[in-house]
């Protein structure tokens, strides 16, 4: 056994937890031709123009270039989709929905702009009805969400 194998059903869970405060520009690029398996966190702004098969989570803010595909659950402040997207998207904020842009699941959000050409298959929750708190991982901000209810 190498001691590079995983174990069948192990998921890898990317962090960035680098030394720049939240806000303050700290940025982390999953560039097109690069496919991450495993779930990606943040504390700042994640831009994907390649793929990830797993959830993203960011305390600030998810860029989908129109290359970029995620397949598992996107929960963030605000999210700009212009790439795809299959799972559900969460977001604090704001979600916007570029002419390129199709999400297979359902949207919750405070706000949302869908432009001329954005697709989604699935849900949308748009508003303030009631906040829920999404526990973070240790050391990273909570993430602020509509109820589900």
């Amino acid at each position: 056994m190498s001691i590079f194998q995983k174990a069948p059903g192990d998921r890898t869970v990317a962090r960035h937890e680098g030394s720049v405060p939240a806000g303050e520009g700290s940025v982390s690029v999953v560039g097109a031709g690069m496919r991450i398996i495993g779930d990606v966190e943040s504390v700042g702004v994640i831009k994907v123009e390649g793929v990830i098969e797993g959830g993203v989570r960011s305390a600030q803010q998810v860029l989908l270039g129109r290359s970029g595909v995620i397949h598992g659950d996107v929960t963030v402040g605000d999210a700009v989709l212009g790439g795809s997207v299959v799972g559900t998207v969460r977001a604090a904020g704001r979600v916007e929905l570029q002419g390129t842009a199709s999400v297979e699941g359902d949207i919750q959000t405070r706000s949302i702009v869908v432009h001329e050409g954005g697709t989604i298959n699935g849900m949308v929750r748009v508003g303030e009805q009631g906040a829920r708190v999404v526990t973070p991982s240790a050391g990273h901000p909570p993430v602020r969400l509509a109820a589900d209810a």
